[in-house]
């Protein structure tokens, strides 16, 4: 592995960056203990002596470059603090997606709500059992649904007699 820079100053505090130029793991974080508590564990810890509603509290990016060198975020994972009052906190965990060349919210868990496809984008939800491809299947296009069949339709059971479970 090849460090380029690291940083630490009299706080404690690193920054910098870490690479390798091969496709070995550029950081590990290895715990050898024995229990059966977690571990290792990362912390992402926003110690603000104000914190807000809507503070973001981490963020992971995942970022490369498309065919122009372009960078580009493909996946972002971000968690952040709605609501920071004491007794009500409220938080969410969002996971966004590049579809087609635009960046779409795919997953939001919030405190009351989980979304899948927040953007309306042509993003189809599958579900798969251990018997079936499309166990459960949303065809965004369409806003049609089916259970058990890979065609939809406004809301559709099962896809012919052969298909009914008894």
């Amino acid at each position: 592995m090849t460090q380029t820079k690291v940083e630490l100053d009299l706080d404690g505090k690193i920054g910098g960056t870490i690479s390798t130029a091969d496709n070995t793991d550029t950081l590990t974080l290895k715990s050898t203990d024995a229990d059966a508590n977690q571990g290792p564990v990362l912390n992402f810890k926003r110690d603000s002596s104000s914190p807000a509603d809507d503070d973001i509290l981490g963020q992971l990016t995942f970022t490369g470059e498309n065919d122009a060198s372009e960078a580009i975020e493909f996946v972002r994972i971000r968690a952040g603090m709605v609501d920071v009052t004491d007794g009500t906190e409220d938080s969410r965990y969002t996971i966004t997606t590049y579809t087609g060349g635009s960046q779409y919210g795919r997953l939001n868990i919030e405190a009351g709500e989980t979304v899948f496809n927040e953007n309306s984008t042509d993003l189809d939800f599958r579900v798969e059992s251990d018997s079936q491809t499309h166990a459960i299947f949303l065809e965004a296009s369409s806003s049609a649904v089916g259970i058990n069949c890979s065609t939809s339709r406004k809301f559709h059971v099962r896809c012919t007699d052969a298909d009914v479970y008894g």
